[in-house]
């Protein structure tokens, strides 16, 4: 039994799956499954290709294989669905395919786990093959559309039309659907000059990567890089990164401060901030302490301390959706909270600020509530603040990731 099922469409289902049962992040579930199916590199890109396309794609595949079934998507099994998607997307969205191997693999995948299935798979693969050159345009209008065509949920969708207009709003689900970069900051204490972000045009891991074991560079968008500009440490300073997984922020800190004064980078993991130990390490920074702690609450010895405190917060991410995919099928109802977490972990930080300091707010995410709403709210709250730089970052404007950041001044 499954013979006919290839290593990689193998491991492709096993991904799905993991995220769909477990909320499990794709990035590193493709990891492990990587090795747990011994791909070859040949293998593990086309894996890694049918899990974007699938999560990058789902309502619009859903929307198309739904064309063509007879039973109501709903009431499917759903590795039966994700075998339906997977076909699907190798019959519309891969152009190397051949069309009887995206369906007949998917037939033999979904008869290992729902024989009875086997042949509704096979019947709506083998219409979506007929009709991949002359697909039916999508039947939907506004945000209706760019839920589909696009595959973002339909809440986005009409936020963002209503509040930025369609054309803004299809540039950004559009941008989300796009290969993201491999972007890095150059590391200036490894190679001299100024440390600046560049793209690089590789694939693979990027451990490999020539000079990443030398510590010539770390991985970074550029919004994050821009972030920590703003932010703007200076040799000698003290600074606290409160929330400093995965160690990017403190990093580039280290070098803009040309490795002189003292940065404590805090989390609440110890896993996470031994990442960033090791990776200190390998950059040649020696200004970096490492501290578990919760940002909403500081310890008192740290108060009043720092030249420049950066809360990074936890967020809904929206704005990473191009890198993290599956982002965009979390439920709404569950980042409802996020905005007063934010808010209680800036003003637990903001405690150690020294008089004349620097408090740096910043999120992954373009949503007001959590980004100038908990930055103004925050100010509303402590009139000793001062806000002096404050930009969001749009992937179809600027070319990076969705990103935030707001500076204040602690009023001396």
């Amino acid at each position: 039994m499954g013979e006919n099922v290839s290593a990689a469409r193998r491991a492709a289902a096993h991904v799905l799956s993991r995220c769909r049962r477990f909320d499990a992040w794709s990035a590193q579930t493709l990891e492990s499954a990587i090795g747990k199916y011994r791909l070859s590199e040949r293998d593990a890109a086309l894996c890694t290709r049918l899990c974007r396309c699938v999560l990058q794609n789902a309502a619009w595949l859903d929307y198309y294989i739904a064309l063509y079934c007879t039973q109501n998507l709903k009431r499917l099994q759903p590795q039966v669905l994700d075998a339906l998607r997977l076909g699907a997307a190798q019959l519309l969205l891969l152009d190397r395919v051949p069309a009887s191997a995206a369906v007949n693999e998917s037939v033999s995948l979904v008869r290992e786990s729902s024989p009875r299935a086997a042949g509704l798979v096979n019947a709506v693969l083998r219409r979506l093959a007929e009709n991949a050159a002359a697909l039916p345009p999508v039947e939907a209008e506004g945000a209706e559309y760019l839920s589909i065509r696009y595959s973002h949920p339909l809440w986005l969708c009409e936020r963002l039309v209503e509040e930025r207009g369609y054309d803004f709003a299809e540039g950004f689900c559009r941008a989300n659907n796009e290969e993201a970069p491999l972007t890095v900051t150059v590391n200036s204490l490894r190679v001299g000059g100024e440390p600046h972000s560049q793209t690089l045009d590789a694939s693979g891991a990027v451990e490999r990567l020539p000079g990443f074991a030398e510590g010539e560079f770390f991985v970074q968008d550029a919004a994050a890089a821009r972030s920590v500009l703003a932010a703007a440490p200076r040799p000698g300073w003290r600074v606290l990164d409160g929330c400093a997984a995965p160690g990017g922020k403190s990093f580039l800190s280290a070098m803009l401060m040309e490795n002189s004064g003292s940065i404590l980078s805090c989390d609440l993991h110890e896993k996470k901030l031994r990442l960033i130990e090791e990776g200190a390490a390998r950059l040649g920074i020696g200004i970096i302490e490492t501290l578990p702690m919760n940002g909403e609450r500081p310890y008192e010895r740290l108060w009043e301390s720092f030249d420049l405190v950066m809360a990074d917060v936890p967020c809904s991410g929206l704005g990473v959706i191009r890198r993290k995919p599956e982002i965009r099928y979390k439920d709404p109802r569950e980042l409802a909270a996020l905005p007063e977490k934010q808010l209680s972990i800036l003003e637990g930080l903001s405690r150690c600020v020294r008089d004349g300091g620097v408090l740096h707010y910043s999120t992954c995410t373009i949503l007001s509530e959590e980004n100038e709403g908990v930055a103004d709210a925050f100010l509303r709250k402590h009139r000793d603040y001062t806000k002096e730089d404050e930009r969001t970052f749009w992937p179809q404007q600027d070319g990076t990731d969705g990103f935030y950041y707001c500076r204040m001044r602690k009023n001396g």
